[in-house]
């Protein structure tokens, strides 16, 4: 039982962000090296809120009570800054290496249902960081900051549901319709329609299938 609900988790948490490595980044060597450019920006991002959260802890002598729970959403505040301002600093090295590149190639019940409800919040996360990325490059793109402001508060608001709140169900729901809404924003943002969408489901789109023939 324990080994089912394990693999049960890691396939619900990492099975779909999987799939989409394997039919969208590894026939690629290019997009293979963003994808780790990329989550190399996002360690060092983790890596600084670390050491703000260390640094707030140490000052308040990580006490119990209301200043547990402010240093709580300060340090979530700050974490969710940080990853969207390495985010930014991503994208604009993207931006300065892009000719070079062209050069190069053109309440719980039991801990079962709670890891479950983990599994379902680190699909929900890697998903939505994918949708958030899209949106942001071409907020940053277009020069639409509307676009960035929402990232960063919908970043904000699924951090303080997944930290703050115990309501496993509520911030769930929550968090896929969020999830949702940037998916349908991001598709559209990547040149999606849906007379596009159409065509892939009914296996009639010519580029897709040329570039799945390629890939074999």
């Amino acid at each position: 039982m324990t080994a089912a609900v394990f693999f049960g988790c890691a396939f619900i948490a990492f099975g779909p962000a999987f799939a989409l490595y394997i039919f969208t980044i590894a026939t690629e060597p290019l997009r293979i090296i963003f994808l780790i450019a990329g989550a190399f920006f996002w360690l060092v991002s983790l890596l600084l809120s670390s050491l703000v959260w260390f640094i707030a802890g140490t000052i308040t002598g990580h006490k119990d009570g209301p200043v547990q729970k402010y240093l709580l959403i300060f340090g979530v505040l700050v974490s969710v800054l940080i990853q969207e301002a390495f985010r930014f600093a991503y994208y604009r090295l993207l931006k300065k290496a892009n000719e070079g590149l062209k050069a190069i190639n053109p309440e719980e019940t039991t801990p079962s249902m709670r890891l479950l409800a983990y599994a379902f919040m680190t699909l929900v996360i890697i998903l939505l960081h994918i949708f958030w990325g899209i949106v942001f490059f071409d907020g940053c793109e277009k020069k639409r900051w509307c676009a960035l402001l929402v990232v960063v508060l919908t970043h904000l608001l699924v951090s303080a549901l997944t930290f703050l709140s115990p309501q496993y169900g509520i911030n769930l729901v929550l968090s896929y319709t969020i999830m949702v809404l940037m998916g349908i924003w991001a598709f559209f943002v990547a040149g999606g329609s849906c007379r596009t969408l159409k065509l892939c489901l009914l296996c009639q789109d010519k580029d897709f299938l040329l570039f799945s023939q390629r890939s074999r």
